[in-house]
């Protein structure tokens, strides 16, 4: 699998969110039109210029369509410009509908609201919703009415807590989890089952592996990076993952999150996800810095809030389920965590207030 050249005539993603859904609109309508380029948000890495083929767009969209039980509308509460915004709008443009701009409201629940109130076409009746998990967590504590308004909240971009979604569910809210990437044309696991077409394999080291219509061409002016991702009809991931007995997918997360500490390898997202879990802890990232003695030191940054844990109530519980090696070593409390416009934790600014921590 090789990627098309990158040539003056592929389409930019960018614009605002009508721009782009018109942009989209004339894209999908065209006959074997040259790529869209969409930008990855660079939340680990510097951000890559992936390749989209509107074939790969549909075959997502039609994929997804399947899998929730139906075309529908949805409410646009994502950047347009990252893959998950795109995907939201082709999902309309698709369906003969329109998406709802949240950015065009006041709130969530005036979205909603115009949403319920406009006539849906036939066949397109079911609402959705995408979010991020930051996302989710606010609208849980500050509108769970119009939440529980959407068939179905699409939920991805990031690793979710257990507690999440049982608050959600709870709430009366149907989530979805999803994994994917821009690569991948956003969500292409649902719940840890791939969709229809799309194929997932796991190396002997436990990196996952996507194929099927999905992939994109490659990165634009970079065949380096196409060709050490695009292998064989497979894209390898930077991911790490494992089936469980069911043989869903469950995500560990990147291969670079993984540091040796005094030794020992740690799996920083395993440990976030378990700090995710604490109670008095409603928002969080973990994270290392380098040491001296250990060579790297696992850190916990944590959202001030009227009920956050100390250091050592946090390593006891890390190590309840993980080993105590595994436990971080500082607290950082923030009073918010840097975020990029997707919603995801922006990894190099928090570095950046690691570097600046008093030790």
């Amino acid at each position: 699998m090789t990627a098309r050249p990158a040539t003056a005539s592929l389409h930019p993603l960018s614009g605002s969110p009508r721009e782009i859904e018109r942009l989209v609109g004339s894209w999908l309508s065209e006959t074997d039109p040259a790529p869209l380029s969409v930008r990855t948000s660079g939340s680990t890495a510097g951000p890559k210029d992936v390749l989209l083929s509107a074939a790969a767009v549909r075959a997502s969209v039609a994929a997804t369509s399947t899998h929730l039980g139906g075309a529908g509308r949805w409410t646009l509460a994502l950047p347009a410009h990252y893959v998950a915004g795109l995907q939201v709008i082709s999902r309309c443009v698709l369906a003969g509908t329109s998406p709802v701009v949240l950015d065009e409201h006041v709130d969530l629940a005036a979205a909603t609201a115009a949403m319920t109130q406009t006539p849906a076409p036939r066949g397109a009746e079911r609402r959705y919703l995408a979010l991020v998990p930051t996302q989710l967590h606010r609208y849980l504590d500050s509108d769970r009415a119009s939440l529980a308004a959407y068939d179905c909240v699409l939920l991805g971009g990031a690793a979710v807590s257990a507690r999440l979604l049982q608050e959600a569910d709870a709430a009366g809210i149907t989530v979805v989890t999803t994994y994917g990437m821009s690569e991948t044309c956003g969500g292409c696991v649902y719940d840890g089952v791939p969709l229809d077409g799309v194929g997932v394999a796991l190396s002997s080291a436990g990196d996952i592996r996507i194929s099927g219509p999905v992939l994109f061409d490659g990165y634009a002016d970079r065949p380096d990076l196409t060709h050490r991702a695009l292998r064989d009809g497979w894209f390898h991931t930077a991911d790490l993952g494992r089936f469980d007995d069911d043989g869903r997918l469950d995500v560990l997360g990147r291969r670079d999150d993984v540091v040796i500490s005094g030794g020992v390898n740690i799996s920083l997202s395993a440990v976030e996800n378990r700090l995710l879990a604490m109670p008095g802890v409603e928002q969080a990232a973990v994270t290392s810095r380098p040491d001296a003695e250990w060579g790297a030191e696992v850190v916990a940054v944590v959202e001030d809030g009227p009920m956050v844990p100390d250091l050592d109530d946090i390593r006891d519980f890390v190590s309840a389920e993980h080993p105590r090696t595994w436990a971080p070593r500082f607290l950082l409390v923030v009073d918010a965590l840097p975020l990029l416009t997707t919603g995801k934790v922006d990894r190099r600014r928090l570095a950046g207030l690691i570097r600046t921590a008093p030790s």
